[in-house]
């Protein structure tokens, strides 16, 4: 079986802080993977360290079975990333900006301009296309930001905190994109809400203190807190809480 991703032992540390502790998991096309856990929970470094934006302290982290130190580029070609903050350019508009990342990503000419139309459909975008990026609201800065993610139409997608600033319709646009778009992809979803875990996730990887201490369906979750709701067993891995 190939799993999109296999990680292995992966560490981080800073300083004398271990923001991320010896984690491992596999993922499958399909999977819809909500990274839960609160904040300071090492759930934006774990992302950025599978993305290949930082370097992890120890462990292995292979993409479609490429190694993503030793192969960076071929590896990441299968990886779409939506950091958290919408890190953009601010003095291009969309359009120059999602130009400049389709061409990153090699494409030109007519396959370029079909996929920018094909991201620009999707994210719903297609309103603000010649605005200046530091003209967006929030929720748009998101929306483009996720634009560009797709853009390659990867296996992997890794989204951290996707519907940060957006309002109620825009975060279920959002989560039922993902729900649609994750058939046929790996999605992780680094998050701190649960309604998010709980509404378009098939898989829930807790994390607390930079460790895993729980991983499976909802149900699973559920069983191993012997609670029936989720914020109640939320509370009880991550503080020690069950009412």
């Amino acid at each position: 079986m190939t799993f999109t991703l296999n990680i292995q032992n992966i560490s981080k540390t800073f300083g004398n802080n271990k923001a991320v502790d010896n984690i491992s998991f596999k993922t499958q096309i399909g999977e819809v993977i909500a990274i839960l856990g609160p904040n300071g929970a090492g759930k934006s470094t774990l992302m950025n360290m599978i993305s290949g934006f930082i370097a992890p302290s120890s462990g292995k982290i292979f993409v479609l079975e490429k190694d993503i130190s030793s192969s960076p580029i071929e590896a990441k070609k299968h990886i779409g990333f939506l950091p958290e903050g919408s890190p953009l350019y601010p003095d291009l508009t969309v359009r120059e900006f999602l130009n400049y990342m389709a061409e990153l990503r090699g494409f030109s000419g007519a396959q370029k301009k079909q996929r920018i139309e094909e991201v620009l459909e999707t994210a719903k975008i297609k309103e603000i296309f010649a605005q200046k990026i530091e003209t967006l609201s929030k929720g748009y800065l998101r929306r483009v930001g996720f634009a560009q993610s797709i853009i390659s139409n990867p296996e992997i997608l890794l989204l951290d905190e996707p519907t940060d600033g957006l309002d109620p319709n825009q975060k279920e646009h959002m989560r039922n994109l993902i729900k649609a778009l994750g058939q046929n992809k790996t999605f992780l979803i680094s998050t701190h809400l649960l309604e998010e875990a709980q509404s378009i996730a098939t898989r829930i990887i807790l994390i607390n203190k930079g460790k895993i201490i729980a991983d499976g369906t909802l149900k699973d979750i559920l069983f191993k807190a012997d609670c029936t709701d989720l914020e109640t067993a939320f509370k009880k891995l991550t503080q020690g809480v069950c009412e």
